[in-house]
């Protein structure tokens, strides 16, 4: 202590140099009386200023002059000190295998790494034995689209971005190992020169990470709140799918969470919660508990659906047109279908739908919810009007009106007229939407017209009824189907007979009619994959003259779709149509079969492929077969939206009821498409390779939404 306490060259000047060193001389007694106030006393002079002389024996420092050398200072070693002697320690026997000299270590060799080029300047590195990470491919692909070295390209203004990416990358790579529960994992940055064998000009480095995976950790405790008192508890456990000792994953907690809140919504629990999944990790045990709080809130069956408009659009039509029925087990996806068939009426311009308890669960049965359905109007009332001009149908004007509620519910009455060249139509339809079901139509259309083309001219009175299942926008079925029935009465151009032109002639028709579509394409407008089946079948009979005839008339198309690669369709169609039972003259023009124009063979004008009478006049024919071929391939132009379509059609028209391919027509060209929201809208140009001069355009336009077939 006496020694220590010498070091201090203030505490020496104090002191008599050649008296014995003790204790007492050392601390004053005003030290043992109050120590703190001794500790903060400083010494003042006579005149109450605070000294800033050195004390005695100590020379003047200059506070701007640094200290060559410390001063000299001796301290003398205690002679009265003694150390014991270390204690030899005797060699263990039958020590544990454990405790080895240094030599005989031996560490573990560094695991081999392959590598995986993940950019121009960027490369990664994992244990060649894929096993102990099994999500190496998953990994590489995800780290790929996020990584920032990889945005980088080549030359010297990429220098420092590249040494500051590469930590970023670093970071991510850290939080992706977590992500699949490697939390012990080691990322090793390498950040050196430019790759072998890249060209003498480059001078941007390559950035090099080594990953060494480490051992995976698992899932420890599972906590899920209360969901064991869900009735179905059993079921929903095995939808969650994570078990205590499963390898972490946090993607697998996000989509084990959603699997299990799409399982409550569509097995009766409209009021179930989730709450955040919370993930507490122990590293000592390599385990990461999950908590993840649900409220099953009770299970439920359908019961009322209601309407904040009932004389508009009722609550009872609204549970006619829902996809299910008073007591069946809730499912959350069939209330938002409700909400979509109600905004697909048209009538609403917005809808929701509020799930309401009626009945609370009692006795092990479940409750009853009721949906209420707030619906605003919208503007139900159309009149719209249409001016055109085509090479074959002269001037047109379209004008109509429309209420599409005038009989609720969704009862529409329509008026329309056509003034043109070429065609005059005044006529009057009634159409009822969701007619007693879901998606059932019933049409009801009179009109009177007078029509001519270069194959017709036929003035006509009709009256059609529809009862049909039809695909829409918002609904695309695999099967639907329409019957229905029509009246008509109608004065035609009569055939040529030796170069000379009959009277017209009149005809009274009557016609049931049906449809069926099998349709397994994967879109209704822009088809890429699947098929599409359409058969048409129609006995008619037909009164003029004096005489009836009866006939059958048919028609079978098919269309096949398949995408060959990630930005083309081929797309192929076939179509076969005939009248059985009745010769070409016994039929009125207007209801014989022809080919040409736009959904036909493209390069011709509309009706005008097959036979011509003695002024030129297409005649129509009692059978037909069409083909056509087209690739449809995307292109970079805004961002994928238009597509180049190159096509090929034919068609042949037969006078008889069996084609004789007597009449062939072929047609080319090219189609340009932009792909909208809804559909695409596409123009085609096609080129007649067989036309006769005489009547055939050298190219024909068309203009369609949606693909051509």
């Amino acid at each position: 202590m006496a020694g220590s306490l010498a070091a201090s060259p203030f505490a020496l000047a104090a002191q008599d140099r050649s008296a014995p060193e003790r204790l007492e001389d050392l601390i004053p007694d005003s030290a043992v009386e109050n120590p703190e106030e001794w500790a903060t006393d400083i010494p003042a002079d006579t005149s109450g200023e605070v000294s800033t002389e050195p004390a005695p024996g100590v020379s003047e420092l200059d506070p701007e002059t640094p200290m060559a050398e410390l001063p000299d200072l001796t301290v003398d070693w205690p002679d009265d000190i003694e150390l014991a002697e270390p204690e030899v320690l005797e060699p263990i026997e039958d020590a544990p295998e454990a405790f080895v000299g240094i030599e005989e270590l031996e560490l573990a060799p560094e695991p081999e790494l392959a590598e995986f080029d993940v950019g121009r300047r960027l490369v990664l590195g994992f244990p060649a034995d894929s096993d102990g990470f099994p999500e190496q491919t998953e990994f590489l692909e995800r780290f790929r689209e996020l990584s920032t070295v990889r945005e980088l390209g080549g030359g010297e203004d990429t220098v420092a971005q590249i040494a500051a990416r590469a930590r970023e990358d670093e970071e991510l790579l850290q939080r992706l190992l977590r992500v699949y529960g490697y939390y012990d994992a080691q990322v090793i940055r390498i950040v050196g020169g430019p790759r072998p064998g890249e060209e003498s000009g480059e001078t941007a480095p390559q950035v090099r990470f080594d990953i060494l995976p480490g051992r995976r950790y698992e899932f420890g405790a599972i906590e899920l709140g209360d969901l064991d008192t869900a009735p179905d508890y059993p079921e929903l456990r095995e939808t969650f799918d994570i078990a205590s000792g499963d390898p972490l994953n946090s993607d697998r907690i996000v989509s084990e969470r959603f699997a299990l809140d799409d399982k409550l919504g569509e097995t009766g629990y409209p009021f179930a919660e989730i709450a955040d999944p919370e993930l507490l990790v122990d590293h000592a045990r390599r385990e990461g508990d999950l908590t993840m709080p649900v409220q099953p809130g009770g299970k439920y069956v359908f019961g009322e659906v209601t309407s904040s408009e009932p004389d508009f659009l009722s609550g009872r039509h609204f549970e006619r047109i829902a996809r299910f029925d008073a007591g069946e087990t809730y499912q959350r996806s069939l209330e938002l279908d409700l909400r979509r068939a109600v905004i697909a009426t048209g009538l609403v311009s917005s809808a929701s739908v509020t799930t309401r308890e009626v009945q609370p669960p009692s006795d092990g049965e479940p409750g009853v919810v009721a949906l209420d359905v707030d619906i605003e109007k919208a503007n139900v009332r159309t009149i719209a009007g249409a001016i055109g001009y085509g090479t074959e149908d002269g001037f047109k004007v379209e004008a109509s009106w429309e209420h599409r509620n005038f009989f609720p519910p969704e009862g529409a009455i329509k008026v329309r007229g056509i003034a043109g060249t070429r065609e005059q139509l005044a006529g009057i339809n009634f159409t009822r939407n969701n007619f007693k079901r879901r998606d059932q139509v019933i049409t009801l259309d009179a009109y009177a017209s007078d029509f001519e083309t270069e194959a017709v001219d036929a003035r006509t009175v009709a009256l059609r009824g529809a009862f049909e299942r039809l695909s829409n926008l918002l609904f695309q079925k695999p099967f639907s189907w329409s019957v229905g029935a029509e009246v008509l009465y109608t004065d035609e151009r009569n055939r040529v007979v030796g170069g000379i032109a009959r009277p017209r002639q009149e005809y009274l028709i009557g016609a049931l009619f049906g449809r069926a579509t099998i349709d397994a394409s994967d879109s209704l407008l822009d088809p890429t994959e699947g098929y599409r089946l359409v058969g048409y079948l129609a006995p008619e009979v037909s009164r003029s003259a004096g005489s009836t005839t009866f006939y059958l008339r048919n028609q079978v198309d098919a269309a096949y779709y398949q995408s060959v690669s990630e930005k083309i369709v081929l797309a192929g169609r076939a179509r076969f149509a005939s009248i059985q039972g009745a010769e070409t003259f016994e039929i009125a023009p207007s209801r014989r079969i022809y080919a040409g124009g736009g959904g036909s063979v493209r390069g011709y004008g509309y009706q005008a492929v097959g036979p011509r009478n003695d002024f030129g006049e297409p005649t129509g024919g009692l059978s037909k077969v069409e083909f056509s071929l087209e690739a449809r391939v995307q292109t970079g132009f805004l961002d994928g939206a238009v597509e180049v379509i190159p096509f090929v059609d034919m068609g042949s028209v037969s006078l008889e009821s069996i084609p004789d391919f007597r009449f062939v027509n072929w047609g080319v060209g090219m189609g340009v498409a932009y792909k909208t929201g809804f559909g695409p809208i596409r123009v085609d140009v096609g080129v007649p390779l067989n036309r006769n001069p005489m009547f055939d355009s050298p190219v024909a336009v068309y203009v369609s939404l949606g693909q051509s077939f």
